[in-house]
């Protein structure tokens, strides 16, 4: 009920639905005025401009809508919540623009080929000017809101406008040049208006993919998270960060800590429990921390913790490695530990761990056994 309850009275949901409003009303009416320009003057930019225009109004009814599903509670299906409906509708949107400008693109080539003559009026200029205006404040309040809540769709409908404006400059531009010298340059206009919507559709569906298939905390992100871990002083070590974005405001993270085997266990989790709830408050992070004891107090584990270091780093300077422990057997022992492996080397432990033993027993009075398991890098930094 407690989470129902924070999630409906969240700000940011009525904000969105707000700007998608908004959005929606702006863009209807410079449709319906540009339509009317462009049917009476015949240019085919200006049509262009007219439907790249009810194209931003398809996207804020789809921003709206991606505002409203995200807004459900979580449930027994989807325990994260369904945040991630905002990146989806970003997905819509961005599916509809290359429609849009590939359609447009295909009038403008025939218009290249059979060029017809256009008829700009101080009318028009009067619509595309106003246009203009409605356009750049669009993009400063989607802006405002965009920062005030955090949110990419609307930091991208800011942009979408500010780019509306760049378009409906040009299609103003060919309109005066035409009526002033004479050069039929409406139709490459209107192409140009088509290929920037299509450049646009483009890089909105690249910004949303990545999201939806899981992209990588930001490094500001993942410094703050263990800038505050590692402020606690029994905190050793860390490794195993991991970050999952569900959707805006629903991120959750895990990480290993290591604090010293001598400590009390009751201590230890009390500021676990404090670095969770400090998390969460400062950085909107719901993290889980598991607690890594470690040994201290061995000069033999120590040696050869720093004798598997150096092996590590005379194979690749990359590598690196944690939880390492050290298990004494009859004629040998055995050394248990993890391996950060870097990207690079994907593919490669069997030759990495053959060339450690071979290091590691080379000249060494003991047998020892190396009992690895490696993790990517991107999870250990």
């Amino acid at each position: 009920m407690a989470e129902k309850n924070k999630h409906t009275a969240d700000p940011r949901l009525a904000i969105g639905r707000r700007a998608g409003a908004v959005g929606i009303g702006a863009n209807i009416l410079l449709f319906g005025a540009k339509m009317l320009a462009g049917t009476l003057s015949g240019s085919v930019s200006i049509t262009a401009d007219a439907m790249n225009n009810l194209s931003d109004a398809s996207s804020s009814i789809v921003t709206l809508l991606g505002f409203k599903l995200a807004e459900k509670p979580a449930d027994e299906d989807h325990p994260y919540g369904h945040a991630r409906y905002e990146y989806l509708s970003a997905l819509a949107v961005a599916a509809m623009i290359l429609f849009i400008g590939f359609e447009l693109a295909k009038t403008s080539v025939v218009k290249i080929i059979t060029p017809e003559a256009t008829e700009f009026t101080w009318l028009t200029a009067g619509i595309l000017l106003f246009s203009i205006g409605v356009k750049l404040w669009l993009s400063f309040y989607n802006r405002r809101l965009g920062k005030k809540i955090a949110s990419d769709a609307l930091l991208a409908a800011a942009a979408d406008s500010r780019n509306d404006v760049i378009a409906t400059g040009v299609v103003l531009i060919s309109g005066v040049v035409e009526y002033l010298t004479g050069w039929k340059v409406d139709a490459w206009m209107g192409l140009g208006v088509a290929l920037f919507i299509l450049y646009s559709g483009i890089g909105m569906a690249r910004s949303t993919i990545s999201p939806l298939l899981g992209e990588a905390a930001t490094p500001e992100l993942r410094n703050q998270l263990l800038d505050k871990i590692q402020s606690e002083p029994k905190v050793l070590g860390y490794h195993d960060l991991m970050v999952h974005d569900y959707g805006p405001g629903r991120r959750f993270a895990s990480v290993h800590v290591e604090m010293d085997r001598r400590e009390d266990p009751l201590l230890c989790h009390e500021i676990i429990d404090d670095l969770e709830r400090e998390c969460l408050q400062s950085h909107g992070v719901q993290l889980v921390i598991h607690y890594d004891p470690v040994v201290t107090d061995d000069p033999e584990l120590d040696r050869l913790r720093e004798v598997v270091r150096q092996a590590l780093a005379q194979i690749d300077g990359g590598l690196s490695f944690h939880d390492f422990r050290m298990v004494a057997g009859g004629g040998h022992t055995n050394l248990i530990f993890d391996v950060a492996l870097p990207h690079s080397l994907a593919g490669q432990e069997k030759r990495i761990k053959a060339e450690l033993d071979s290091r590691l027993n080379q000249d060494s009075p003991t047998t020892y056994y190396t009992v690895v398991t490696f993790d990517l890098e991107s999870f250990n930094k």
